[in-house]
């Protein structure tokens, strides 16, 4: 059966080799190939077809081009989320030469949909959820055989905000004054989260990539997870690129994972895990690394990449950082630093929790 025509490919032997890929398991799981259709695409090279089945449900194609993109980190995570009795995607086929894999759906209703319609009752419920689930990947997905979240790593994160959005977005050319003050920055924020208890690490454990499902949520884009700091899922979830919470929210929703996280033991001895106050402020330095860095890929996704959509939410992210860095007193260098692509408004309406 030909593909359709409403799915278009980069070139003829991408679509020949799918072709030839998904053949015998149409026949083998049912696929009705006439309705093979975008489903969704991310901020990679990585993009999601959905096709329906004989049975009256669906499945998922994940199209993942090598050499720009490598499924083999997908399907070892996948493996173990499986292991870790958690909710994601079933690998029902894939070829890891071509970079396509075959796999269950878990639905058409994001969590950013589902919480945008909520009441607050309803986001409460929806959250709770994501937590706990959190909390049973920090405990029981083996991080062992995990890339380490290391200091290079986080160092290599943040780099690409002064390349990308401080000098490619905005035009603007730090000095050895500015240089010295980002690297004193950077040396703080990469020593805390270093310090933190290390679990295995979704890296984007947000809204966008967790589904309503039963059970719930369903945990998509998993294949970067690393192992490292304990903080790292909770800021991502809070401080999110495309939702915002009232602080209140926030803490709430922070002193429910602290005290699930310790009661799992995932803080061990750590003085995060004896004291909220000590973890809230890992929390936020843990959230301003990944700031800075999301400031960088986005403008980099602007420029490098023709994806300008994601450039709109630079704004949040600025507020985020913001926020944080007037908080703290080690880190309000970073304000003067900011101040530029910002304003004064902006930074002269921060306050301080010192």
């Amino acid at each position: 059966m030909p593909l359709p025509d409403r799915v278009t490919w980069a070139t003829p032997a991408r679509r020949d080799g799918f072709a030839a890929w998904i053949a015998p398991l149409a026949a083998r799981h049912g696929l009705r190939l006439d309705t093979l259709r975008p489903a969704s695409a991310d901020a990679s090279f990585r993009r999601y077809l959905r096709v329906d089945t004989d049975g009256g449900g669906s499945l998922i194609v994940m199209d993942a081009p090598p050499p720009q993109e490598d499924v083999r980190p997908f399907l070892h995570v996948a493996a173990l989320i499986e292991r870790a009795g958690l909710h994601s995607p079933r690998v029902l086929a894939a070829d890891e030469a071509l970079g396509f894999v075959l796999l269950a759906d878990l639905g058409q209703t994001p969590y950013l949909q589902a919480l945008s319609a909520a009441d607050a009752a309803g986001a409460d419920r929806l959250m709770r959820d994501a937590i706990g689930a959190l909390v049973r990947w920090q405990r029981d997905v083996d991080a062992t055989t995990l890339p380490p979240y290391d200091a290079a790593l986080l160092q290599r994160e943040l780099a690409l905000f002064p390349e990308w959005c401080v000098q490619r977005e905005y035009g603007i050319a730090w000095g050895e004054r500015e240089r010295a003050s980002w690297e004193r920055l950077t040396a703080l924020l990469v020593a805390s989260a270093l310090a933190q208890p290390v679990v295995a690490v979704h890296r984007d454990w947000m809204p966008r990539n967790l589904m309503v499902a039963q059970p719930n949520p369903g945990i998509l884009d998993f294949q970067d997870a690393v192992r490292g700091p304990v903080t790292y899922d909770i800021a991502s979830l809070l401080r999110d690129a495309f939702v915002s919470w009232d602080e209140e929210r926030e803490i709430d929703w922070a002193v429910r994972w602290w005290q699930q996280a310790r009661d799992a033991g995932l803080f061990g001895e750590h003085p995060i895990g004896q004291d909220f106050g000590e973890c809230w402020r890992a929390l936020e330095w843990m959230g301003l690394q990944r700031h800075l860095k999301v400031l960088g890929i986005f403008c980099r996704l602007k420029h490098r990449d023709g994806k300008p959509a994601y450039a709109a939410d630079l704004p949040r992210f600025f507020a985020y950082a913001v926020r944080v860095a007037t908080r703290y007193r080690p880190l309000e260098p970073l304000l003067a630093l900011l101040e530029p692509m910002v304003g004064e408004g902006m930074v002269a309406t921060g306050y301080s929790l010192r």
